[in-house]
């Protein structure tokens, strides 16, 4: 066969490729996607009560009709009132550690399960995770004990991303970002670099393009030992976002619970809270 019909064949084969193929691509990605990003648990082995812990459990709905699950842990004479928005991981029955911790502090706790996870109805994606969150927000704010003035909003790991866009949507009184990656995109040409993952990616949770835009004070802490996301994240959405903010290095790797953190947190975690309050610290 002439090379001149071979390479003919071949450019008809690429072309075939870019025009048939690509949309395959793009699913097969996603879909890759979609396993690496989240890891749901339906099943809620653990709740506050089997920790001794008084705790209302919580349906709530989302402005595309979900129903959602979540535990309100009210605290004696609370300080504040922490919505806290957990990993990409497991449910909320994972995070009884924080849970009892941010109790023995004397702050109320709303802790709510995404779509997909525990009780919570549909199946996550980057937009239905933001929902999720500001439909959490507008209920425990809505609580007759609840004052949105002295509410703080802690994220950690992919919930920090989705702590810092929902704070730049909402009026409170702090932003506590833990553990966080500046992107998706970020993370996902480090972990495959060979992979065009800014063009393939539906999920992006562009916080470092968001942290800037949040007009409240901003408690930024990150590992140094992190092994998933890297110290070098939390540095910088600590360097873009607007002041007043502070960064707290911890020292426990990314899983672990508040035991392991350090001292540095323990102690400035609360006076931030407390001074984002007007309560000094």
């Amino acid at each position: 066969m002439p090379r001149s019909t071979i390479a003919i064949i071949a450019l008809v084969a690429i072309v075939l490729f870019l025009v048939f193929a690509r949309p395959a691509v793009r699913i097969l990605f996603r879909a890759f996607e979609r396993r690496q990003l989240y890891f749901p648990i339906r099943a809620i082995d653990a709740t506050p009560g089997q920790i001794g812990l008084p705790y209302e459990n919580i349906y709530f709905l989302t402005s595309d009709g979900l129903k959602l699950n979540g535990w309100f842990i009210p605290a004696d004479d609370p300080l504040a009132t922490v919505l806290f928005c957990h990993g990409n991981g497991g449910n909320i029955g994972h995070r009884l550690e924080m849970i009892e911790f941010l109790y023995r502090l004397g702050f109320n706790t709303f802790i709510f399960d995404y779509r997909g996870y525990g009780q919570s109805e549909g199946s996550p994606n980057e937009e239905g995770t933001y929902r999720d969150a500001l439909a959490a927000f507008n209920y425990v704010c809505g609580r007759q004990e609840v004052d949105a003035r002295k509410t703080v909003i802690y994220g950690r790991s992919l919930g920090g991303a989705i702590a810092i866009d929902l704070a730049t949507r909402v009026e409170c009184a702090g932003l506590i970002s833990e553990s966080c990656p500046t992107s998706i995109v970020e993370m996902g040409r480090k972990l495959y670099p060979f992979v065009p993952v800014a063009r393939l990616a539906s999920n992006r949770y562009e916080a470092i393009n968001k942290i800037g835009q949040t007009e409240m004070p901003v408690l930024i802490i990150h590992s140094r030992n992190d092994e998933m996301i890297p110290y070098a994240h939390g540095q910088r959405l600590f360097d873009v976002a607007a002041p007043p903010k502070e960064f707290i290095t911890t020292y426990g790797y990314h899983n672990d619970s508040p035991a392991t953190a350090g001292e540095e947190y323990h102690t400035k975690l609360p006076k931030f809270i407390a001074r984002c309050v007007g309560e000094g610290g």
